[in-house]
Protein backbone atom coordinates (compact mmCIF):
# COMPACT_ATOMS: atom_id res chain seq x y z
CA UNK A 1 0.00 0.00 0.00
CA UNK A 2 2.83 2.39 0.79
CA UNK A 3 4.24 1.95 -2.70
CA UNK A 4 0.93 2.92 -4.28
CA UNK A 5 0.60 5.97 -2.02
CA UNK A 6 4.00 7.23 -3.16
CA UNK A 7 3.47 6.40 -6.82
CA UNK A 8 0.32 8.50 -7.16
CA UNK A 9 1.95 11.82 -6.16
CA UNK A 10 4.88 11.08 -8.45
CA UNK A 11 2.56 10.49 -11.37
CA UNK A 12 0.66 13.65 -10.51
CA UNK A 13 3.86 15.69 -10.49
CA UNK A 14 4.95 14.15 -13.79
CA UNK A 15 1.58 14.97 -15.37
CA UNK A 16 1.76 18.53 -14.05
CA UNK A 17 5.25 19.04 -15.47
CA UNK A 18 4.19 17.57 -18.80
CA UNK A 19 1.23 19.96 -18.92
CA UNK A 20 3.48 22.89 -18.03
CA UNK A 21 5.95 22.13 -20.82
CA UNK A 22 3.09 21.60 -23.26
CA UNK A 23 1.59 24.97 -22.34
CA UNK A 24 4.93 26.69 -22.87
CA UNK A 25 5.38 25.06 -26.26
CA UNK A 26 1.88 26.03 -27.40
CA UNK A 27 2.12 29.54 -25.93
CA UNK A 28 5.42 30.21 -27.72
CA UNK A 29 3.83 29.44 -31.07
CA UNK A 30 0.67 31.33 -30.18
CA UNK A 31 2.45 34.51 -29.10
CA UNK A 32 4.70 34.31 -32.18
CA UNK A 33 1.57 34.34 -34.35
CA UNK A 34 -0.78 36.56 -32.36
CA UNK A 35 1.49 38.75 -30.25
CA UNK A 36 1.46 38.92 -26.47
CA UNK A 37 -2.04 40.41 -26.32
CA UNK A 38 -3.65 37.17 -27.50
CA UNK A 39 -6.28 35.74 -25.17
CA UNK A 40 -5.07 33.29 -22.53
CA UNK A 41 -8.21 31.22 -23.04
CA UNK A 42 -7.21 30.70 -26.67
CA UNK A 43 -3.86 29.31 -25.53
CA UNK A 44 -5.62 26.83 -23.26
CA UNK A 45 -7.95 25.85 -26.07
CA UNK A 46 -5.10 25.33 -28.52
CA UNK A 47 -3.27 23.27 -25.90
CA UNK A 48 -6.34 21.09 -25.42
CA UNK A 49 -6.51 21.98 -21.73
CA UNK A 50 -9.04 23.69 -19.53
CA UNK A 51 -8.42 27.33 -18.52
CA UNK A 52 -8.07 26.18 -14.91
CA UNK A 53 -5.06 24.03 -15.80
CA UNK A 54 -3.43 26.94 -17.59
CA UNK A 55 -3.98 29.35 -14.72
CA UNK A 56 -2.73 26.87 -12.12
CA UNK A 57 0.62 26.87 -13.89
CA UNK A 58 0.63 30.50 -15.02
CA UNK A 59 -1.77 32.71 -13.03
CA UNK A 60 -1.11 35.75 -15.26
CA UNK A 61 0.00 36.56 -18.79
CA UNK A 62 3.17 38.07 -17.31
CA UNK A 63 4.07 34.84 -15.52
CA UNK A 64 3.68 32.93 -18.79
CA UNK A 65 5.80 35.48 -20.67
CA UNK A 66 8.42 35.39 -17.92
CA UNK A 67 8.77 31.63 -18.28
CA UNK A 68 9.06 31.88 -22.06
CA UNK A 69 11.73 34.57 -22.19
CA UNK A 70 13.64 33.01 -19.30
CA UNK A 71 14.09 29.98 -21.52
CA UNK A 72 15.77 32.29 -24.07
CA UNK A 73 18.05 33.95 -21.53
CA UNK A 74 20.89 31.47 -22.03
CA UNK A 75 21.08 32.42 -25.72
CA UNK A 76 21.26 36.13 -24.90
CA UNK A 77 23.79 35.54 -22.13
CA UNK A 78 25.94 33.56 -24.53
CA UNK A 79 25.83 36.50 -26.95
CA UNK A 80 26.85 38.82 -24.10
CA UNK A 81 29.89 36.65 -23.33
CA UNK A 82 30.77 36.52 -27.02
CA UNK A 83 30.68 40.30 -27.34
CA UNK A 84 32.84 40.73 -24.24
CA UNK A 85 35.40 38.23 -25.52
CA UNK A 86 35.64 39.36 -29.14
CA UNK A 87 35.23 43.14 -29.07
CA UNK A 88 37.82 45.15 -27.18
CA UNK A 89 36.35 48.53 -28.14
CA UNK A 90 33.82 49.40 -25.36
CA UNK A 91 31.81 51.58 -27.75
CA UNK A 92 31.44 48.79 -30.29
CA UNK A 93 30.66 46.30 -27.53
CA UNK A 94 27.89 48.50 -26.12
CA UNK A 95 26.34 49.00 -29.54
CA UNK A 96 26.41 45.25 -30.27
CA UNK A 97 24.87 44.49 -26.90
CA UNK A 98 22.05 46.99 -27.44
CA UNK A 99 21.39 45.38 -30.83
CA UNK A 100 21.25 41.92 -29.22
CA UNK A 101 18.98 43.30 -26.52
CA UNK A 102 16.69 44.73 -29.18
CA UNK A 103 16.33 41.30 -30.73
CA UNK A 104 15.61 39.71 -27.35
CA UNK A 105 12.77 42.08 -26.44
CA UNK A 106 11.08 41.74 -29.83
CA UNK A 107 10.87 37.94 -29.97
CA UNK A 108 7.10 38.41 -29.62
CA UNK A 109 5.08 41.29 -31.03
CA UNK A 110 4.07 43.61 -28.20
CA UNK A 111 6.60 42.26 -25.68
CA UNK A 112 8.27 45.67 -25.08
CA UNK A 113 5.09 46.90 -23.39
CA UNK A 114 4.96 44.37 -20.54
CA UNK A 115 8.73 44.64 -20.08
CA UNK A 116 8.52 48.42 -19.79
CA UNK A 117 5.82 48.12 -17.15
CA UNK A 118 7.87 45.54 -15.25
CA UNK A 119 10.79 47.97 -14.95
CA UNK A 120 8.74 49.99 -12.47
CA UNK A 121 6.79 47.10 -10.91
CA UNK A 122 8.95 44.91 -8.69
CA UNK A 123 6.04 42.53 -8.11
CA UNK A 124 5.79 41.62 -11.80
CA UNK A 125 6.99 38.13 -12.78
CA UNK A 126 8.98 39.91 -15.50
CA UNK A 127 10.80 42.17 -13.01
CA UNK A 128 13.72 39.80 -12.46
CA UNK A 129 14.35 39.52 -16.20
CA UNK A 130 14.29 43.30 -16.50
CA UNK A 131 16.81 43.66 -13.69
CA UNK A 132 19.13 41.19 -15.40
CA UNK A 133 18.88 43.21 -18.62
CA UNK A 134 19.63 46.44 -16.77
CA UNK A 135 22.58 44.85 -14.95
CA UNK A 136 24.16 43.50 -18.14
CA UNK A 137 23.58 46.80 -19.93
CA UNK A 138 25.20 48.62 -17.01
CA UNK A 139 28.39 46.60 -17.38
CA UNK A 140 28.75 47.50 -21.06
CA UNK A 141 27.81 51.12 -20.37
CA UNK A 142 30.29 51.49 -17.52
CA UNK A 143 33.12 50.25 -19.75
CA UNK A 144 32.15 52.70 -22.50
CA UNK A 145 31.95 55.56 -20.00
CA UNK A 146 35.34 54.67 -18.54
CA UNK A 147 36.78 54.77 -22.05
CA UNK A 148 35.20 58.16 -22.70
CA UNK A 149 32.90 56.77 -25.40
CA UNK A 150 29.61 57.35 -23.59
CA UNK A 151 28.36 60.39 -21.71
CA UNK A 152 28.86 60.08 -17.93
CA UNK A 153 25.25 60.97 -17.04
CA UNK A 154 23.69 58.15 -19.07
CA UNK A 155 22.06 55.43 -16.92
CA UNK A 156 21.79 51.72 -17.70
CA UNK A 157 18.07 51.71 -16.87
CA UNK A 158 17.40 54.51 -19.34
CA UNK A 159 19.30 52.70 -22.09
CA UNK A 160 17.11 49.64 -21.61
CA UNK A 161 14.05 51.89 -21.79
CA UNK A 162 15.27 53.38 -25.07
CA UNK A 163 15.68 49.88 -26.53
CA UNK A 164 12.12 49.04 -25.51
CA UNK A 165 10.80 52.35 -26.84
CA UNK A 166 12.62 51.97 -30.15
CA UNK A 167 11.29 48.44 -30.55
CA UNK A 168 7.76 49.63 -29.86
CA UNK A 169 7.93 52.62 -32.20
CA UNK A 170 9.51 50.52 -34.97
CA UNK A 171 6.31 48.51 -35.09
CA UNK A 172 4.04 51.54 -35.40
CA UNK A 173 1.96 52.10 -38.52
CA UNK A 174 4.02 55.09 -39.65
CA UNK A 175 7.30 53.18 -39.41
CA UNK A 176 9.01 51.69 -42.46
CA UNK A 177 12.03 49.45 -43.02
CA UNK A 178 14.45 52.30 -42.22
CA UNK A 179 12.76 53.49 -39.04
CA UNK A 180 14.50 51.06 -36.68
CA UNK A 181 18.02 52.00 -37.78
CA UNK A 182 17.16 55.70 -37.79
CA UNK A 183 15.69 55.59 -34.30
CA UNK A 184 18.67 53.69 -32.94
CA UNK A 185 21.00 56.27 -34.50
CA UNK A 186 19.04 59.13 -32.96
CA UNK A 187 19.18 57.49 -29.55
CA UNK A 188 22.89 56.73 -29.95
CA UNK A 189 23.60 60.40 -30.62
CA UNK A 190 22.16 61.02 -27.17
CA UNK A 191 24.25 58.59 -25.14
CA UNK A 192 27.44 58.59 -27.22
CA UNK A 193 30.25 61.04 -26.53
CA UNK A 194 30.24 63.72 -29.29
CA UNK A 195 33.85 63.01 -30.28
CA UNK A 196 32.86 59.48 -31.32
CA UNK A 197 29.50 60.26 -32.89
CA UNK A 198 30.73 60.79 -36.44
CA UNK A 199 32.31 57.33 -36.47
CA UNK A 200 28.95 55.60 -36.09
CA UNK A 201 26.68 57.72 -38.28
CA UNK A 202 24.00 55.62 -40.03
CA UNK A 203 24.40 54.98 -43.75
CA UNK A 204 21.61 56.26 -45.97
Amino acid sequence: MVVHQEAAPRKSRADAERNRLHILDVAEGFFAEQGVSGAMQDIAKRAGLGPGTLYRHFPTRESLLAALIKARWEELDARRAEIEAEHGDPLEALELWLTALGGYVTVFDGLPGPLREALSDTTSPLAMTCELLVEATGEFLAAAQAAGSARPWVRDRDLVLTVLATAWVSGALLADERSGDALRAIVREGWQDPSRASESAPRS
